[in-house]
């Protein structure tokens, strides 16, 4: 922790909060502080603002192989320091070190997908249809960007959104949560490292989100908003970026369907259900939410789920041969704890799990119930949290109703063994994403993202840096 920043990182450099005010990190799975990190005010904002905007026009005509080879430089140095960026995020988010591990993995690929993807910032040309003018059509730099992350990827989160910003051109204000500010400080470290101009990324850290976020959001200089979180909060922020007409994308909540057919391979259906249910402890949008499972292999496949669910080695992410660490923070627990309540007294079967361990820490265990009600509120709330809750269903038709009745759509999972089911179920339901006989959708070269309420654009793939560039088009006249 001794080498870690702590301070903003603005203009190039570590700075302290105007008003002097720091913030507690705390560890999740002990609850004692780890550190104090600069917690910024309006102050603070507005002079990561004039960063950015200062360094924007300059960056903007960077020769697009310059961006490619810092973003290339930063992935090698992600890489190599993976063991260190891996008991960092442990130690700020709970997660075990193989799955941190994974996280700096696939953090870092990001970086190494958008590097290549920075030389080839293409426009087009052709004559138009009345033949009196050649169309000329150029691709630029939105321009200063917002980009705020979320706590439960702490290092992907930022290099999903740093990457393409970089690629396309764009200065940047990187505001990471609360919890975790110490994985996107490292970053930023790691990109001055690499090279990166002073004022193309700043990093203000603050447990004052509205005092920092709005007056940016409001104040016209912000051209693009980035947001991965709540969609409560992305609906408040959507109105903020109204008035100056801010470009937005959106990575909001999930509420994920995870279906078994009858004729499901239902090895292959658990291994699905454990990566999908508890990748990160449960604490992803991704997470599988409702396990819809047909009536007449439900008894074999919830068996199956409970026995390797129970398996599971719950403590301390730095403890070797823990699965499953801590929860982000008391609040995450205790709603876990109030959603599983609700269920039980509605009905539910606790097949195991299902009670919150004595000590400290956030620890809560893996967890089955089978003999959900549809009216528990688990049904229609993002858990975030290792509990699976398992329905039954007789019919295709039922399932996808049932499925779809939700104002979240961003991933879903569909586990048969026939091709026609399989095509017809996928293009039926109304989700971004849709994992085939695989609980893992995930990567840095496809597109990311939901419908309805579950965010607007994509991330990462091809389209992801779509979301930074803009179209100009010239009309010269034909001689």
């Amino acid at each position: 922790m001794t080498d870690t920043p702590t301070q903003l990182f603005i203009g190039g450099a570590w700075v302290d909060a105007a008003d002097g005010a720091t913030m507690p990190v705390d560890d999740p799975a002990t609850g004692e502080i780890l550190c104090h990190v600069a917690d910024a005010g309006a102050k603070d904002a507005q002079r990561a603002e004039e960063a950015a905007v200062q360094a924007q026009e300059e960056w903007a005509r960077t020769a697009p192989r310059v961006r490619s080879e810092i973003l290339r430089r930063a992935y090698e140095i992600i890489v190599e320091r993976t063991d260190e960026l891996a008991h960092l995020m442990t130690a700020e988010m709970g997660k075990p070190l193989a799955e941190a591990r994974g996280e700096v993995a696939y953090a870092a690929e990001f970086f190494r997908w958008f590097s290549e993807e920075a030389v080839r910032i293409e426009g087009g040309h052709g004559v138009l249809p009345d033949g009196r003018n050649r169309m000329l059509l150029s691709r630029r730099p939105v321009g200063p960007c917002l980009l705020i992350t979320p706590w439960n990827f702490p290092l992907a989160m930022g290099t999903r959104k740093i990457g393409p910003a970089i690629a396309a051109g764009c200065t940047m204000i990187l505001k990471p949560a609360p919890q975790t500010p110490l994985s996107s400080l490292a970053l930023a470290a790691i990109l001055k490292e690499a090279g990166l101009p002073d004022g193309v990324l700043n990093v203000v850290t603050t447990s004052r989100a509205g005092e920092v976020c709005e007056p940016l959001l409001r104040g016209g200089r912000i051209r693009k908003l980035s947001f991965t979180g709540s969609t409560q909060v992305g609906r408040l922020l959507l109105a903020q970026c109204a008035d100056t007409v801010v470009r937005t994308s959106m990575e909001l909540g999930g509420n994920a369907p995870f279906i078994v057919f009858e004729d499901a391979d239902l090895d292959k259906a658990v291994d699905g259900a454990m990566v999908a249910k508890m990748r990160n402890m449960g604490e992803a949008c991704t997470a599988a939410n409702r396990f819809f499972v047909h009536t007449s292999v439900v008894k074999e496949f919830g068996r199956r789920l409970a026995e390797r669910m129970g398996a599971l080695v719950v403590g301390p992410g730095t403890r070797e041969g823990v699965d499953v660490g801590p929860l982000i923070d008391r609040t995450g627990r205790a709603k876990v704890e109030e959603l599983v309540t609700d269920a039980v007294e509605r009905g539910a079967r606790v097949l195991v799990g299902g009670r919150t361990p004595e000590g400290p820490g956030c620890f809560y265990p893996p967890t089955v119930l089978t003999d959900v009600a549809s009216d528990s509120r688990l049904m229609d709330t993002e858990i975030f949290g290792p509990v699976a809750a398992i329905l039954t269903f007789d019919d295709e038709d039922e399932v996808i109703r049932r499925a779809n009745d939700t104002p979240w759509g961003l991933v879903g999972y569909v586990f048969t063994e026939g091709l026609d089911r399989a095509l017809r179920v996928s293009d039926r339901l109304e989700v971004g994403m849709v994992g085939l006989n695989t609980g893992l959708v995930s990567n840095p070269a496809a597109p990311f993202g939901g419908v309805k309420q579950s965010g607007l654009g994509r991330e990462g793939g091809r389209v992801g840096i779509d979301e930074f560039l803009e179209y100009q088009y010239l009309a010269v006249p034909v001689r």
